[in-house]
């Protein structure tokens, strides 16, 4: 299996040239040249199966360079009970009659991103020394809230590696920057940016193609790569947990083999929702992909109107790893909808840079329409849907419930669901225990957590409970302009 750039079809290059490299050389995304099949059988077969398992199955159909003793040693040390909280990794729970929720958050930072994070290590190392690769990894993130924590404690002290996180200063939950600043090794760092999401990931984008930074990394042996879901090593574990979910519910007698189902992703960077995508095409029987955005919904107009518009007024929500106006993993979806059309995607996504919009063609739109639905709502909305569903959701999980509950009224779909649950609902404390008790609280953020210990049935995961005992290490804010000369400072260090 080689993979293919979005925006230079004739790029060719391996697996592990994909997740060593990140992003490719001119800025596009790595695209595997096809989707890989997998039979009813196979997907059956794979519900008697632990994780592990599973994961090291679908793997062999996309990184193909790789041995069965190098996947398994990846899935085995990744998704174990060491990582994870339960056994089955990613739990199925039942929220309404012919509902689930897929919790994807009994990892170590209880955030969906562990599910990617806690192997893309052992990817990207191991993918180093298939290439032979001589160059210390600099692991460069923009995070929304969850990616970041993730990321930072996937790869704590993994020799021949560094990472440096940027978050939005005040775009992120009081949960999520403490677990940022207080991380733990010795090869991490974290810094806040003056501005939103957007500028974070644009700042990181423009770092990886930028000469003078390029020079500084050849002159000290050192190369970038990303732990965003640009990288195709963070973005295919994401298809596995759609595979698993599907077999489970086969293996547990929820649906029969070959009963489509619906899948509702909460989504911002567009990555979660496009695995789901990709385990559709690869045999996993889906009806609708259900896009469920909050207020910034650059997403939900995409998929109902065709055009892309980021400019619009940015919105601070109580979901804030959705507040995002610009969809990285857009692109991948575009380039397979337009058949590897490389000369469009360059076009559509130069206007995006350059005036901010763009517009799909009518074979796309086309496209769209037939496969995925798209709602949002705002915070009131989420806020209120917690309140209904009581001790089940944080604010990320809660958009998506709103969203399907919508999607099903609208359409009388009956079909069975499964809806991404992406975070521990103490992420985010303050909207929750709000949307619980129907009032603002001014009471600390650990005493909230507590809080909400006792109104639900949902113990405090260890991760979070420890954190408040834990020194801030990392307090550097600097303005967005100053992104690329943090960067090279720290090279230097």
């Amino acid at each position: 299996m080689f993979y293919n750039s979005t925006r230079n079809s004739s790029v060719k290059v391996n697996s592990a040239e994909a997740i060593t490299q990140g992003i490719s050389a001119e800025g596009g995304l790595f695209v595997p040249e096809s989707i890989p099949q997998l039979t009813l059988d196979e997907i059956k077969s794979i519900g008697e199966m632990k994780y592990a398992d599973r994961a090291a199955y679908v793997f062999a159909k996309y990184l193909t360079d790789f041995t069965e003793a190098e996947i398994h040693y990846c899935t085995d040390n990744a998704y174990s009970t060491k990582n994870f909280e339960t056994e089955s990794i990613a739990e199925m729970a039942h929220l309404f009659d012919g509902t689930y929720m897929l919790e994807l958050w009994h990892g170590p930072t209880c955030a969906f991103k562990d599910m990617a994070l806690q192997i893309l290590p052992y990817f990207l190392t191991t993918s180093a020394k298939k290439i032979k690769l001589d160059k210390k990894i600099v692991i460069l993130v923009a995070t929304s809230g969850d990616t970041g924590k993730a990321a930072l404690e996937g790869f704590k002290d993994v020799e021949g590696t560094s990472i440096l996180v940027f978050y939005p200063e005040d775009g992120v939950s009081p949960m999520q920057k403490r677990q940022m600043k207080t991380q733990e090794g010795s090869n991490v760092g974290v810094c806040a940016i003056k501005g939103n999401f957007d500028d974070c990931q644009n700042g990181v984008k423009a770092i990886f193609t930028n000469d003078e930074v390029k020079k500084a990394l050849e002159e000290k042996g050192m190369m970038f790569s990303s732990a965003n879901s640009i990288n195709w090593g963070r973005l295919v574990p994401q298809v596995v947990y759609y595979v698993s979910a599907y077999a489970e519910l086969v293996k547990d007698g929820e649906i029969n083999l070959g009963d489509k189902i619906n899948i509702v992703v909460p989504t911002g960077n567009f990555g979660n929702i496009l695995a789901a995508y990709y385990a559709k095409h690869m045999g996993v029987p889906v009806n609708k992909l259900i896009c469920a955005s909050n207020i910034n919904n650059v997403l939900t107009d995409f998929i109902n109107t065709g055009v892309y518009d980021r400019n619009r007024k940015f919105y601070a929500t109580v979901s804030p790893s959705m507040d995002i106006l610009i969809s990285s993993n857009l692109e991948r979806l575009l380039y397979l909808m337009t058949d590897k059309n490389d000369e469009l995607i360059r076009e559509w996504f130069g206007k995006l840079s350059s005036e901010g919009k763009y517009e799909v063609n009518a074979e796309v739109k086309a496209k769209l329409s037939e496969e995925f639905a798209a709602g949002f709502c705002d915070d009131a909305q989420t806020k209120e849907t917690i309140h209904s569903i009581y001790e089940t959701c944080d604010t990320h999980t809660a958009v998506a419930v709103k969203v399907y509950n919508d999607y099903k009224n609208a359409t009388g779909d009956t079909t069975k669901t499964v809806i991404a649950s992406t975070a521990s609902p103490y992420k985010f404390s303050a909207a929750v225990l709000e949307a619980l008790e129907g009032k603002t609280s001014d009471i600390d953020e650990y005493a909230k957590v507590d809080k909400i210990a006792e109104l639900s049935d949902i113990p405090v995961p260890s991760a979070l409970a420890d954190l408040k005992n834990k020194p801030e290490r990392f307090n550097d804010v600097i303005d967005k302009a100053d992104q690329k000369d943090y960067v090279l400072r720290t090279l230097s260090e």
